[in-house]
């Protein structure tokens, strides 16, 4: 099996050093590396390459007849790592890759270039890292008809939302610390934004549905906005609040996908996975529920995600990328409908003052929103009393009224905090 590697960041170097060492991995075959590229050639890394043949440019690796596999881990959802990407499956070489944003945005369009030059598509390291989630949704779980797939995809969210309830420190402060470990870029908006769990949602649903991935139905909200009083209110009422990735079928047989910060009872599976982890849990007929844990990201799980794809090479049957072969349905992405139901985790500031809480109640109650539970905290400095309250079930619609029927209230203060409340903890 000889490589060519285009990218040698972490995850790149990462690869290069299991293949300088596989003689310790149980590979099918022999793998050598034909040729590399990267932006910078004189940059020290890890690892050396000097053995290798450099090539300057990806698109030229792409096509060398010295390579039969080309591993395309640039980044990016255009550009280079696009066209290289096509020039290496119109050249007949199998493609890897760990680009979560190339396979959300182009996926289908490239699973099609596969197909048609009858090569392989591969793409586990695009989601969960070190979890072979895509694996087995699309081959171990072939005889189950899954009805939804939730998960936790990004590491970064997961601890700052983790950390910052443990530690009772703001978020400013625990993305800081995570830069500093590592868990988060020095830019990190695509992670706390929730685009990179949502580029992930989108390929894992594209999978489990047999649908036709369109990225631009995937509704996208980030923990950006999240504070330590909303974990900490949330935590006092038996709540974790955790970014989570969904993807389900609806009651006319097509696809929701998004992600969002969700409030989840403290006996949720997904609520118990703290720190960097990623936890993806599939629901369906006749299995019932699965949960797949482990490490999401770093050079070690994703590498040795892609080398799981090297040694799935050495038996090629040009299997359809997405697992969907022609006879099936083709199920659509839509937004989702704002008549989904559920209770819904709200918090407000509201002015110290008499009847703030009677004002607050009546407002939820002229949008058919009612209340659970209600926790109220003492004024803090600027005279803004923290509120929360769990209501009982009503639809996104009703819930989206009477928050800005909230946003109007003279003795409200600041923007109002509002999450689903997920309720299963099967």
């Amino acid at each position: 099996m000889k490589l060519g590697i285009a990218g040698l960041g972490h995850v790149g170097c990462g690869l290069v050093d299991l293949v300088q060492k596989q003689e310790s991995l149980r590979l099918p075959g022999k793998v050598e590396i034909a040729g590399v590229t990267a932006r910078n050639r004189n940059r020290n890394r890890p690892v050396s390459t000097d053995q290798y043949e450099w090539f300057d440019d990806a698109t030229r690796l792409a096509e060398d007849d010295s390579i039969n596999v080309f591993v395309e881990l640039i980044g990016g959802s255009d550009g280079p790592a696009k066209v290289a990407v096509e020039t290496a499956l119109k050249s007949g070489k199998a493609v890897i890759t760990a680009n979560k944003a190339l396979i959300a945005m182009h996926g289908q369009e490239l699973a099609e270039l596969a197909r048609e030059n009858g090569v392989d598509l591969l793409f586990e390291a695009s989601v969960a890292g070190g979890v072979p989630v895509v694996r087995v949704l699309r081959d171990s779980l072939a005889g189950v008809e899954v009805k939804r797939v939730t998960g936790i995809l990004n590491g970064t969210c997961n601890f700052l939302a983790s950390e910052m309830l443990a530690s009772r420190r703001p978020y400013d402060v625990v993305l800081a610390e995570a830069q500093r470990l590592g868990y988060a870029e020095a830019d990190p908006t695509l992670d706390v934004s929730g685009m990179d769990a949502a580029h992930k949602a989108a390929i894992l649903a594209a999978i489990a549905f047999s649908a036709d991935l369109d990225f631009s139905k995937v509704a996208v909200r980030g923990v950006d906005g999240v504070e330590l009083l909303d974990l900490d209110l949330a935590d006092r009422l038996g709540l974790r609040i955790k970014l989570i990735a969904e993807g389900k079928i609806t009651k006319d047989d097509e696809v929701v996908c998004r992600v969002e910060p969700l409030a989840m009872p403290t006996g949720h599976p997904l609520a118990r996975v703290n720190g960097s982890l990623n936890m993806v849990r599939v629901e369906g007929e006749p299995l019932g529920a699965v949960t797949l844990t482990g490490p999401g990201a770093g050079p070690g799980p994703t590498a040795s995600a892609v080398m799981g794809d090297v040694a799935k090479l050495f038996n090629p049957i040009a299997r359809p990328a997405f697992g969907r072969a022609e006879h099936h349905g083709i199920r659509k992405f839509v937004f989702a409908d704002t008549d989904e139901r559920s209770a819904f985790f709200l918090r407000v500031r509201l002015a110290d003052r008499a009847g703030a809480l009677a004002e607050l109640t009546e407002a939820l109650a002229e949008s058919g929103v009612s209340v659970d539970k209600l926790l109220q905290d003492s004024a803090d400095e600027n005279g803004a009393a923290p509120v929360a309250i769990v209501t009982h079930t009503c639809s996104r619609r009703e819930m989206n009224d009477a928050s800005e029927r909230v946003r109007e209230l003279e003795s409200s203060v600041g923007q109002p905090q509002i999450m689903a409340i997920e309720d299963s903890t099967d």
